[in-house]
Parts: structure tokens; C-alpha cells; sequence
């Protein structure tokens, strides 16, 4: 049934070029989700017929199964590289491999990696006091535990 899912699930992606999936599963029980987003957003048409079309091409007389089709929340974890480009110029809360955690602004997306730029209060080179300077950093993909955009008020 996997197998087919995933067929399915592409065949209806292949219909716009502005969708893409950021994670799909099946478990045991057959119950299966589906995350998709779009470059431009993800309009509930886009995601009924995405479900439609897996929904209508399996039997459920041969297995029976559940299924959800949904785009990720604002508080889900940025998993690909295509929605990290979605959300350049956000606020992003990103946790490190090395447990290191940065609240910096998404600048750039490479095709390795990130480029995020915050302002920090530092010691002045000369003189007392602290003035504030503008920091700037490329994390690679794969250094990158999580990624959170963060609701700016």
C-alpha cells in the first residue's frame, strides 16, 4: 500500500509545480498524513484535491484506511529546503546539532545551507559600554536540528 500512497501522492503534486510535500506517513493501522505546502501559500482546494485523488484511487474494499491531507502549522518545524525559501525575511527560532540556539532573521537560503542575521550588544573595541552590531551566520542544512518560524507581533 505504500508504494501506491506514494505514486498517488506525487501524481497529484504533479499538478501544480507550486506544491511541494514536506513529510508524508503510514502506520499500521493504515492511517496516513500527509503534510504539503506551497511556494504561494496553500489554498483548501489544493488540499481537497490532493486528498481526492489519493482517496479515489484506492480500494477501500482492499484495505481500509484514514486519511489526512493538511499543510504544516505556523509552529511546525521547517523540514526542506524549498520551505526555508518560503520563509526568507521571517523571524526564526533555529536549534543547532551543537545544542547552540539563535532568534535571527532568515537573510539567504543556499542550496547547502542558511544565512541568518541578528543585532547583538557588544563590548565597544574601545572605550566603556556596548554598542550594537549587526551579526551574520550560514548554518548548513545538516548542522540545523530545528527551525520554527516565530509570530512577530
Amino acid at each position: 500500500m505504500k508504494k501506491k500512497v506514494e505514486k498517488l501522492l506525487f501524481e497529484a503534486l504533479a499538478e501544480n509545480p507550486e506544491l511541494f510535500l514536506v513529510d508524508w506517513s503510514i502506520n499500521a493501522q493504515n492511517q496516513i498524513e500527509v503534510l504539503v505546502d506551497g511556494d504561494n501559500g496553500l489554498p483548501m482546494e489544493e488540499i481537497v484535491k490532493i486528498s481526492r485523488h489519493i482517496e479515489h484511487n484506492l480500494d477501500r474494499e482492499e484495505e481500509d484506511f484514514a486519511l489526512t491531507v493538511s499543510s504544516p502549522g505556523v509552529t511546525h518545524p521547517l523540514e526542506t529546503p524549498r520551505q526555508f525559501k518560503k520563509n526568507v525575511g521571517r523571524l526564526l527560532k533555529v536549534k543547532t546539532k551543537d545544542n547552540g540556539e539563535l532568534k535571527a532573521r532568515l537573510n539567504e537560503v543556499f542550496e547547502d545551507g542558511i544565512e541568518l542575521t541578528w543585532k547583538q550588544r557588544e563590548k565597544k573595541p574601545v572605550g566603556k559600554g556596548k554598542h550594537t552590531v549587526e551579526k551574520k551566520e550560514k548554518i548548513p542544512f545538516n548542522d540545523i536540528k530545528k527551525a520554527v518560524v516565530q509570530i512577530e507581533i
